[in-house]
């Protein structure tokens, strides 16, 4: 899990320039909104789940093909811890190289309290055994450790 901080939302405001003031402005925030308080703005919990999810689902991706049905479901603050689960929904071997698929999966992130907060859904392009093969083993490139 992540543990999300007011400078965690801050900087990804900045580097993206949302500065709405819903996830900036405290006063903005108590005195116009139904929360009372600042809302981590939505793509930051998205690319947190997406980070979670590649050591299990697309580390060794060839392609991220496609995102879809992304939906942020209740709002996320300051303080909210995030926790993130992948689903394998469908895999199919590629139309294009044989040596390839593509894995469909579903990402669900929630809070400490098992509220669901974002729900996405993305098409993968990973390797098969035969694409390692044929580029020298699981990590083409890498170097061996020197005794």
């Amino acid at each position: 899990g992540k543990t999300v901080t007011e400078y965690d939302d801050h900087l990804f405001c900045l580097l993206t320039m949302n500065h709405h003031p819903l996830h900036m402005d405290v006063n903005y925030a108590e005195n116009t909104t139904d929360f009372k308080k600042n809302v981590v703005v939505g793509n930051y919990i998205y690319s947190l789940l997406l980070g979670m999810s590649v050591p299990d689902v697309s580390g060794k991706a060839i392609a991220n093909l496609e995102i879809e049905s992304l939906r942020h479901v209740k709002p996320t603050f300051h303080g909210d811890t995030i926790y993130g689960e992948t689903e394998v929904l469908d895999k199919t071997p590629s139309k294009s190289k044989d040596d390839r698929g593509v894995v469909y999966v579903e990402t669900r992130g929630y809070k400490q309290d098992g509220t669901v907060v974002c729900i996405f859904r993305r098409k993968v392009m990973v390797p098969k055994k035969s694409y390692g093969d044929a580029r020298g083993g699981e990590q083409p490139g890498r170097p061996e450790p020197k005794e």
